[in-house]
């Protein structure tokens, strides 16, 4: 993720909505991938020193503060472009909610930015393709006469024909720990979520009836595999014995959609983090990290050039982590099959047609 200038100089991240030094509002504008300090020049209409226009906050930016996108005045909605994909949200007379919303917002604009820096359609229509849509719900629980609440149903996190569910639940810290400890997962985050999800959705957008299905199958495997029964003997038996030396991940063996998914949620770590590094002018052993992501998808560096600093950066990383007495910031290794399913990513997203 990069970071952006204050028209007073000072350093403004992606989450903010006010300049710490010149306290200017702050807006993203989606069109330009940009975050720029405003001028307030009537109510609710705000004027981008980035590129001069006038510009609206997005209503769920001034009701709720758990947005900092803009839309243009000249648009009748009020919702701003990552805004109007979420179809559902939580129920906010719980004010707890509201963070737990915000958390799902954030997550959501850091994939999406990634997706529009890839030159990836998030927001055009494709004809016979599905649209891109989030839903954010939690679990319907029942009170027994004044006793604890007890869960009456479950939602379960996943995707449908473009519509990404995600279980509120992800976005508390402590559900999502003890989860990860349930599964058995090593890594498991917000972020991570969105990523994983989103490569279903791209697997039905580049992949599915297209002329390089073919190749996918020879190297994921066949996908017409009957999903329930695999995911039964997954959970059931656990993932294969050497399931390292195949897959990025325990569960990328359950089946190849859930393979595609992981690989492709990896490729986006990668991206993202290497972009981040890059932000902050890091060099190991005098060599700077290579932005992956340069000013648009045509310019994309090389995979070798990619992973080459990722083992660079990573290496780093869980070495500093060990010396505070942390987990590995990166509890990966990449077999040699993983590798080859990763530059298989990379060239899909370099050679994507829209």
């Amino acid at each position: 993720m990069r970071n952006f200038t204050c028209e007073c100089g000072n350093t403004l991240y992606f989450a903010n909505s006010k300049c710490l030094s010149c306290e200017r509002v702050v807006g993203f504008i989606s069109d330009k991938l940009t975050l720029s300090a405003c001028e307030v020049i009537e109510d609710n209409i705000w004027l981008a020193y980035a590129d001069n226009q006038r510009y609206k906050p997005c209503s769920n930016y001034a009701d709720y503060q758990i947005c900092n996108w803009l839309v243009p005045v000249t648009q009748e909605g009020k919702y701003c472009a990552s805004c109007e994909l979420t179809t559902h949200i939580p129920d906010l007379s719980r004010k707890e909610n509201i963070l737990l919303w915000y958390r799902m917002e954030l997550a959501k604009r850091r994939l999406l930015f990634t997706l529009k820096k890839l030159g990836l359609p998030v927001w055009r229509h494709i004809p016979d393709k599905p649209h891109l849509r989030f839903r954010f719900l939690e679990d319907v629980k029942e009170d027994e006469y004044g006793q604890e609440l007890t869960v009456k149903s479950t939602v379960i996190t996943g995707h449908n024909n473009g519509v990404i569910t995600l279980n509120l639940q992800e976005a508390e810290d402590a559900s999502r720990v003890m989860m990860r400890e349930k599964m058995n997962e090593r890594y498991r985050t917000l972020i991570g979520h969105f990523r994983h999800e989103s490569g279903h959705f791209y697997w039905d957008m580049l992949i599915q009836n297209s002329d390089i299905l073919s190749s996918f199958r020879s190297l994921f495997g066949d996908e017409r595999a009957d999903y329930t029964q695999s995911l039964n003997t997954y959970y059931s038996s656990g993932p294969p014995t050497a399931w390292q030396t195949q897959y990025i991940s325990a569960y990328a063996s359950m089946h190849p959609w859930e393979d595609w998914a992981e690989t492709w949620a990896h490729y986006l770590h990668i991206i993202d983090t290497l972009e981040t590094a890059t932000e902050y002018n890091v060099a190991i052993l005098n060599h700077p990290m290579v932005n992956p992501l340069h000013d648009n998808s045509t310019s994309l560096s090389s995979f070798d050039e990619i992973y080459e600093d990722w083992c660079r950066l990573t290496t780093v990383l869980n070495a500093l982590n060990r010396s505070m007495g942390l987990d590995d910031a990166y509890p990966f290794v990449i077999s040699s099959k993983a590798l080859e399913k990763l530059q298989f990513v990379h060239n899909v997203v370099r050679q994507q047609p829209y």
